[in-house]
């Protein structure tokens, strides 16, 4: 036995494994330096995103009269310019049609791209493949560029200056479709093939099979749809003159142009803005990191 464990082959066993080891470990050493310069570059640009928003805060906590000094350190906090925002503009009913011209945005966007990617996915008829390499050059149209015909479609109709002139177009199907057909792809087909031997159609398919194994994907646009019809200002600022019925960024676009140099008004109306948005990312978080994850480039 003792002569078995000194033989040639035997130690180029103990050796291969040593080297094995020595090599394991050194790719361990690297993956874990990687990895935390990954962290490190992470918080950097975590840390540049903070500076302008701790900025913001600082400056709204500062009474108009000392906005113009440059110190970080607040001598005399006050809540004063967000009293004045409060009292002196409409920003709760500008709450209330930012919320429901993004919730209809991101609604009317997960139904339209869900069907149409659906039918991508699924459907096999002629020019399919044009037909989504369409959608996808649809990616690249500016937004700027259908803003004249949007409204003098609108303006035909006379829906201008309505809730429904502000979110319908705002529904962005072409990436909504991308996503979801990606997802839908990585789904079995089994799944459609036994819905339709128990007698399912191909409506019912969509609704009751795959749409519920979707979830990641539907947070995922939904989520997106709401907060970029938050933020969008350029459309609602062109289809909506009534006060009433204004958003938050066109109401707050009003705000700076009537404070002038009252930074720290300006300032307190542009966090009281961006606060839905932040509450919606700390309850949604885990919904948009599952959706980015099952919504990769699958197949």
């Amino acid at each position: 036995m003792a002569l078995l464990e000194s033989t040639p082959g035997a130690e180029r066993d103990r050796r291969s494994g040593t080297g094995g080891t020595a090599l394991a470990i050194s790719v361990d050493r690297r993956l874990r330096l990687f990895n935390r310069c990954c962290v490190g570059v992470l918080l950097a640009f975590a840390l540049l995103w903070l500076v302008p928003l701790a900025w913001a805060l600082d400056t709204s906590l500062k009474p108009n009269a000392e906005t113009t000094d440059p110190t970080w350190l607040i001598e005399n906090p006050t809540l004063l310019s967000y009293r004045t925002v409060l009292a002196q503009s409409d920003i709760l009913n500008w709450y209330l049609s930012s919320f429901v011209t993004s919730a209809l945005a991101a609604l009317g966007t997960v139904l339209t791209a869900s069907m149409a990617a659906y039918a991508l996915s699924r459907l096999r008829f002629r020019y399919r493949r044009v037909v989504f390499w369409l959608v996808l050059c649809g990616l690249m149209i500016p937004n700027q560029v259908l803003i004249v015909p949007q409204f003098r479609e609108l303006g035909s109709v006379h829906l201008l200056n309505t809730w429904w002139a502000v979110f319908l177009p705002q529904v962005p199907t072409a990436i909504a479709v991308f996503i979801f057909k990606q997802f839908f792809d990585g789904i079995p087909r089994d799944l459609d093939e036994a819905a339709r031997m128990d007698g399912a159609g191909f409506f019912r398919t969509y609704r009751q099979v795959v749409m519920p194994l979707s979830r990641p994907a539907v947070s995922a646009v939904a989520i997106f749809s709401f907060v970029w019809s938050w933020n969008n200002l350029l459309w609602p600022l062109l289809a909506v003159t009534d006060p009433e019925l204004m958003t938050i960024p066109v109401g707050l676009a009003t705000i700076q142009g009537t404070y002038g140099i009252r930074y720290a008004d300006t300032m307190a109306s542009a966090i009281l803005g961006a606060l839905p948005l932040v509450l919606v990312f700390l309850l949604f978080q885990r919904r948009i990191v599952e959706g980015i994850a099952g919504t990769g480039l699958k197949g």
